[in-house]
């Protein structure tokens, strides 16, 4: 269910993003106001454009979220501030927290609008350290902060 929502939410921010990309050429005076004369296919066009980003809006949530693993061995009193503190330096408050496992989000409104309200990352506690599910180009440097955060 998790990825349908995803998907249905990149479709919607890609297909306004375009709208307004085309509505900017046309109050330009760049391309004609006819959404018809715009593209080759006039009107039958619109039909194509939707159903390709229906399938990159599909495709696209099975790349951009991943688990990845942070391995930090120690005791929980040891390595749980020093994940506290790198998830606060890369912008992020906890929202919720269970026996094992925390759920983080984005502090900035703007940072949540512009990655689409996906912005949590769950992170769980595993025997080697802690494991991170979310967007996948957070994670990846979530996890080098918290394994660099270790060394200090």
């Amino acid at each position: 269910m998790r990825h349908f929502i995803r998907s249905v939410k990149y479709f919607v921010y890609i297909l306004l993003i375009l709208c307004l990309v085309i509505a900017i050429l046309s109050l330009a005076g760049i391309v004609d106001s006819d959404p018809g004369k715009i593209f080759v296919n006039g009107y039958d066009s619109f039909w194509q454009i939707a159903l390709l980003l229906a399938v990159f809006s599909a495709v696209y949530p099975l790349l951009g979220y991943a688990r990845r693993e942070a391995v930090i061995p120690g005791a929980d009193e040891e390595v749980r501030p020093v994940l506290f503190k790198v998830m606060e330096a890369h912008g992020y408050v906890l929202e919720k927290e269970g026996d094992a496992n925390w759920v983080f989000r984005k502090k900035s409104g703007l940072d949540r609008l512009l990655k689409s309200f996906e912005d949590r990352v769950t992170v769980t506690r595993s025997l080697t350290g802690f494991q991170l599910e979310g967007l996948n180009r957070d994670i990846v440097r979530l996890c080098a902060a918290i394994r660099d955060g270790r060394q200090d």
